[in-house]
């Protein structure tokens, strides 16, 4: 029987009108049936711009597409000619559809072997044959001819040299070190023609900015994003005016580089390479972020080799940073003409523009930031503070012209001690014009905010404090239910999990990323609040430094945390800890302000983009090669890849990609023609697919949701057998509830007081859904597709065959609050959609979260929710689908208890009284929640 209401008088007030309701759950009901908010879709004009910002462009380079003298084109004239485009409808150097998805197929996504290839043109042959053929009409007698067609492909043609280099210093008369006499060798590609490729992307076309431009938002503050946004670009193209005549139109090109030595394999004994990427500035941080054209690599640089004994000599330490300076500039020296006078360069909608470069923004954790600026270990690359007090006022900024001072007033071992200054090296920027690489060093999230500050540093002395105040024995204990606390956070999208806790042998940056999103709750009420306090404002900083549009209240915030930061890491030294924190990584932190204002977002300059990079540029191929001499192999493995992009590219272009093999293959049969096709996609992207979470192209509402696409099979379709299969047995009663109220939105009387026979009878069918899909404009993301991206929130009875999985979601209660200030959550129970009137209703069967006091946990900065109960049931309630706006994620509040061994995450939404509102789950989160 379902339960009675309840004759208690209503007590909370509804802040839209003079209602007062009884509990949470009778307020929301009347406020998502009275007073709901909903996002209207924009019109074609608000599609077209975001009239919330406003811009200002360089009035000097602004641009202009150009014909093939160079001359301004006048508005809307077609793009000068371009001579790749003459071979246009042709396969060449393909037969046709077939041959080349047949290359693209075994070269490029399975990576097959040479016997492989082989095998599979034997089948083909034997196909031929059999249809009455002959095995000529196969296009390759084996893989040693398809390998001939893919390198006789002319687009993304930008072959690799090999440049040797020997040791050219004083060599000792007798028994000379090895490395001496060893040849080094550079392989490179030509940089400027590398650029032209990457330039004329076609996919680059809306991901790109040809004019350094300001940002404003409504509230007239600077906004940060990409690296034309930012100050540094509007500075070059101040200085390139101020010096040529001839700048009035044209477009800057920065050179983001970015250099990381690798290892393939340890087991084979350790096998490094160090490439160098390079990727065109303009392009948005999404762009050179996604795997494709925006970050490629230049070069691999020679790693010498010398004993430990040899590594120590000065001579050595000298020449390989000599050397390494040396192949930098050779790699950009085909650059550096056109960094004072402008060269033609096709861009991706196919005009052409003149084009200055520029070195910029340098790509790098600290080890090579500190060859970089030929500076002694444990100085900072960008200041001058001094290693032991890194973090004290007073710090000047490193600059060439500084540096240069220094030198002719100062010997060595001056230098070397008290500025932190290698004599003997000179960084490869004093070779190119207005390039300076103190300052071009970008921030670093991955290496010096999230494996260092927080994995390297807060993890580790988490662990050191434990050990101290409890003895080995009982640290143990209670790292091990840290551990079981990790392993039991509840289900998300995109949220790793781990099984194990942090005890695991190899960390990636990926492993700390994750880690990071639940690592508070874990530690809470095994530590002191002040290392709880600590780690709350470094992940304050994080989250704020990580989105990819930053303001001048965003700039002010991340100051302010990590002020805070500073405030609460002072416990570590008050435990015994640390006797001291000057550590470089940490004061990296102090630069990320006036690095962002210099570079944009640095999000868009992290060394996550190479560290990815590393898997196709040179991973996979390491593993495609025998081993032997294996860099030259893979050379010419990423050689054909390149070509194979940019023919597929190309062919996409032309509408020759369109469908499948066999579909466009006998489209062509029929009489046809390709047709080139609009890139633009539908704004129902990703809701027919399984994914859980991801960008969305779009035009930008606040958030929408629509149930998954087809109905669950094997439910009863009415609503008492439904209640009943469920175990809800009050399901009738508050889904009758809730029709009454869509019915009397304008009453005054709660519907939670309604009593079953005077609610609306409903005989209908329900539908029952597993799953529905929010999408939600993320604020950071302008740069992106409209900046929108959908999660898929789940409610099934069992996930992955194993267990229930019912997720958590914000329900919107007062739009004019900030945040979780005007939000409840709720735990989905069920998505089911029926026809009421004629018209389809989708709903979700609900119970309560409710956030305890008006104000963050003042510990964690996290908000505190509590399940709502009526007695010692929990509030149940049915809510009209549109008022979820996105899923959440909660974290148990654990306490000081210990976890038993065999608690499964998936029990913690049922068994824990009191949760965290994760607002680090993602920086999506972080900022809907804040």
């Amino acid at each position: 029987m379902p339960r009675p209401p309840s004759s208690r008088a209503p007590r909370i007030a509804c802040p839209h009108c003079p209602r007062k309701l009884k509990n949470r759950s009778g307020l929301t009901q009347h406020i998502n049936s009275a007073h709901r908010e909903l996002t209207p879709p924009p019109d074609e004009e608000e599609r077209a711009e975001d009239h919330s910002f406003s811009y200002f462009r360089h009035p000097i380079f602004t641009g202009k597409p150009c014909d093939k003298d160079g001359e301004e084109l006048p508005p809307f004239a077609p793009p000068a000619p371009d001579p790749q485009c003459e071979n246009n409808g042709s396969w060449l150097p393909f037969d046709d559809r077939i041959a080349f998805d047949f290359a693209n197929y075994h070269f490029v996504e399975v990576q097959s072997s040479k016997p492989k290839i082989d095998e599979a043109l034997d089948m083909w042959a034997a196909s031929v044959l059999k249809a009455g053929g002959s095995s000529n009409d196969v296009p390759w007698h084996d893989a040693e001819d398809l390998y001939a067609t893919i390198d006789a492909i002319q687009l993304g043609d930008c072959p690799w040299k090999l440049y040797q280099v020997r040791y050219q210093g004083p060599v000792p008369a007798q028994n000379p070190p090895k490395w001496m006499g060893e040849t080094y060798e550079l392989c490179a590609r030509n940089s400027r023609t590398l650029l032209h490729q990457q330039f004329r992307t076609p996919d680059f076309k809306d991901k790109i900015h040809y004019s350094p431009y300001m940002q404003f938002n409504a509230a007239e503050h600077r906004v940060w994003t990409n690296l034309l946004s930012a100050d540094w670009a509007w500075s070059q193209a101040d200085k390139i005016s101020a010096d040529s005549p001839i700048a009035q139109g044209a477009v800057f090109i920065p050179i983001v580089a970015g250099s990381d030595k690798t290892t393939v394999s340890v087991a084979t004994g350790h096998q490094e390479y160090h490439p160098v990427y390079m990727s065109p500035g303009n392009i948005t941080n999404l762009a050179r972020r996604a795997h494709g054209n925006g970050m490629l690599p230049v070069a691999f640089l020679p790693i010498p080799k010398a004993s430990k004994r040899q590594q120590k000599k000065p001579e050595y330490t000298k020449f390989v940073r000599q050397l390494y300076h040396a192949c930098l500039a050779q790699i950009f020296e085909p650059l550096k003409a056109g960094m004072t006078t402008p060269e033609l360069i096709r861009c991706p909608d196919g005009h052409l523009r003149r084009a200055f470069y520029g070195i910029g923004p340098y790509i790098a954790d600290y080890p090579e930031q500190v060859w970089l600026a030929a500076i002694v270990q444990n100085w900072c690359p960008k200041c001058d503070a001094h290693p032991d007090f890194l973090d004290a006022a007073g710090a000047l900024r490193r600059s060439h012209n500084k540096t240069d001072f220094l030198v002719s007033c100062f010997d060595p071992g001056i230098l070397w001690n008290d500025y932190g200054i290698r004599s003997d090296v000179v960084p490869f920027t004093y070779n190119f014009p207005r390039a300076d690489i103190h300052e071009l060093l970008s921030p670093d999230l991955l290496h010096q905010a999230i494996k260092g500050t927080f994995k390297d540093h807060f993890v580790a002395w988490v662990g050191e404090y434990l050990i101290l105040e409890h003895g080995e024995a009982r640290a143990l204990e209670i790292l091990h239910d840290i551990d079981r606390r990790i392993s039991a956070v509840p289900i998300f999208p995109g949220l790793r999990r781990f099984p194990d806790g942090r005890d695991f042998s190899q960390w990636t940056g990926d492993d700390s990323k994750a880690l990071m999103k639940v690592y508070m709750s874990a530690i809470a009420g095994h530590v002191p609040s002040e290392m709880v306090q600590c780690l709350a404002a470094l992940l304050d900083f994080l989250y704020i430094a990580r989105q990819n549009s930053l303001s001048t209240s965003d700039l002010e915030k991340l100051d302010e945390a990590l002020a805070r930061f500073h405030q609460y890491r002072e416990v570590f030294i008050a435990a015994g800890v640390r006797f001291d924190i000057s550590l470089p990584r940490q004061h990296a932190l102090l630069h990320y302000a006036s690095s962002i204002r210099l570079f944009g977002s640095p999000n868009g300059l992290c060394s996550s983009i190479t560290e990815s990079t590393h898997i196709k540029a040179v991973k996979e191929p390491w593993r495609r090669s025998s081993r032997y001499r294996a860099l030259i192999q893979m050379l010419r493995t990423l050689s054909r890849l390149h070509k194979m992009a940019a023919a597929r590219r190309h062919f996409a272009k032309q509408g020759m990609m369109e469908g499948s093999t066999s579909s466009y293959t006998s489209m062509i049969l029929a009489g046809g023609a390709p047709q080139p096709q609009d890139n633009e996609a539908g704004d129902g992207e990703g809701l027919d697919t399984d994914e859980d979470l991801g960008p969305l192209t779009g035009p930008k509402v606040l958030s929408s949701i629509e149930l998954s696409r087809t109905s669950e099979q094997g439910y009863p379709t009415s609503l008492d057998a439904l209640a009943a299969h469920i175990s809800q047995p009050c399901f009738p009663l508050v889904f009758r509830q809730f029709l009454w109220e869509q019915q009397n939105p304008e009453s005054d009387i709660p519907s939670n007081t309604i009593a079953l026979n005077d609610c609306p009878a409903f005989y209908g069918k329900i539908k029952v859904h597993h799953s529905a899909v929010a999408r939600f404009y993320a604020p950071s993301d302008l740069c992106g597709a409209g900046g929108m991206h959908h999660e898929r929130i789940r409610s099934t009875p069992i996930w992955q065959g194993q267990y229930p999985r019912r997720d958590t979601a914000f329900v919107e209660t007062n739009a004019e609050l900030p945040g979780m200030r005007g939000m409840v959550i709720a735990r989905v129970l069920l998505f089911f959609s029926c026809k009421v009137r004629g018209e389809n209703l989708p709903c979700a069967l609900v119970h309560w979260l409710v956030p305890q006091g008006v104000e963050p946990d003042v510990e964690t900065g996290l908000w505190l929710v509590k399940p709502e109960f009526e007695g010692n049931q929990r509030t149940l309630a049915v809510i009209h689908l549109d008022t979820i706006a996105r899923g959440t994620h909660l974290l148990p509040v654990y306490g000081s208890s210990f976890l038993p061994e065999d608690f499964h995450f998936s029990q913690s939404l049922d068994v824990f009284r009191a949760f965290f509102v994760n607002s680090h789950v993602d920086h999506h989160a972080h900022e809907f929640v804040h």
